[in-house]
């Protein structure tokens, strides 16, 4: 995902003399590409994130267009106030790059584990916010953002993730990855392989799985999302993040005046702290976190199982009711 960030990067900036690269002294071997290219166009910082997104709010005021780029909390919870402040109540034209979603850095420990990052950026005005499944999708995002003329977040893991899916056509509406109706997954960044992985277990079980990228939180395509799970039986929602202000509470909040639809739970990171957070590598803390394949896969038996019961019930009250 990094590298084709910075292609795409240098892409747009070879297309757009206006465009900036700021770095919190972080990216080696990864934006060396872009400063040889544009050197007059790239500031190292240095780790003082607060600094840079100043210095990136007064550079977009002056005209031109601003990526900084750290690593997930970093440019995101350290410099929430001066990006609030600074850049989303001034609609300045500023792009939070965030490396390392979720557990991409899970051997560092819980100050780099970026798992409330998402929900937290979804929350300030004017601000877009996208989750790539893969770096299809990181290649859609960068070029949108770059020439959107608004505040936006891009939420990248590391690096070695595979293509998903047959190409994007529009990042802003949900993206199929596996067609399918009964069971509908819908997911959010790198951890859509699982969701892919567990679709197939599922089918091997005579199970009919579906699973839809869902890349832009905000603004979220709720039309798109509705016709998405149209004929399901199930909706799950999936993502490398905690449920709270995630995706699961953008699509549990869109469907919430429903009167008729199917239940939705979702399958994310608990929340943490304390003697709850660890280290490890990003597999292992997945899996300890309920989202290894065998756990989604179990989850989702487990609701199909309790809504059959709901339904038996349900079925002989109504007996019971007529009788």
């Amino acid at each position: 995902m990094r590298t084709t960030f910075i292609e795409s990067l240098s892409q747009a900036a070879s297309e757009n003399p206006d465009l900036w690269l700021l770095c919190g002294d972080l990216g080696y071997s990864v934006l060396e590409p872009f400063a040889a290219r544009f050197p007059d166009r790239y500031l190292n910082v240095g780790v003082a994130e607060q600094n840079m997104a100043g210095i990136a709010a007064g550079i977009a005021l002056s005209g031109k267009t601003v990526f900084i780029y750290s690593i997930g909390n970093f440019p995101t919870l350290r410099c929430l106030e001066q990006l609030r402040n600074d850049v989303c109540y001034h609609g300045a034209d500023v792009k939070v790059v965030a490396v390392g979603a979720g557990y991409a850095y899970g051997s560092q420990g819980y100050t780099h584990h970026a798992l409330e990052d998402a929900g937290i950026m979804s929350m300030l005005p004017g601000i877009e916010v996208f989750v790539p499944c893969d770096p299809m999708e990181v290649r859609a995002a960068t070029r949108l953002i770059a020439g959107s003329g608004k505040p936006s977040y891009l939420r990248l893991s590391r690096q070695g993730e595979p293509n998903l899916g047959a190409a994007v056509t529009d990042l802003r509406k949900p993206r199929i990855l596996r067609e399918g109706r009964e069971i509908i997954i819908l997911a959010s960044g790198p951890i859509s392989s699982r969701a892919l992985e567990a679709a197939g277990e599922l089918a091997g079980r005579g199970r009919d799985v579906g699973v839809v990228s869902v890349s832009c939180l905000k603004p979220l395509d709720e039309t798109a999302i509705r016709a998405a799970v149209h004929d399901a039986s199930l909706i799950v929602t999936l993502e490398e993040h905690i449920l709270r202000g995630g995706l699961f509470s953008l699509v549990a909040g869109a469907f919430a005046g429903d009167v008729k639809r199917a239940p939705v739970i979702g399958i994310g990171i608990p929340e943490q702290g304390g003697k709850t957070s660890s280290a490890g590598s990003r597999e292992a803390l997945l899996d300890a976190a309920g989202l290894s394949v065998e756990a989604i896969v179990v989850r989702i038996e487990r609701s199909l199982a309790k809504r059959r019961g709901g339904l038996r019930l349900t079925r002989r009250r109504a007996v019971t009711d007529r009788n």
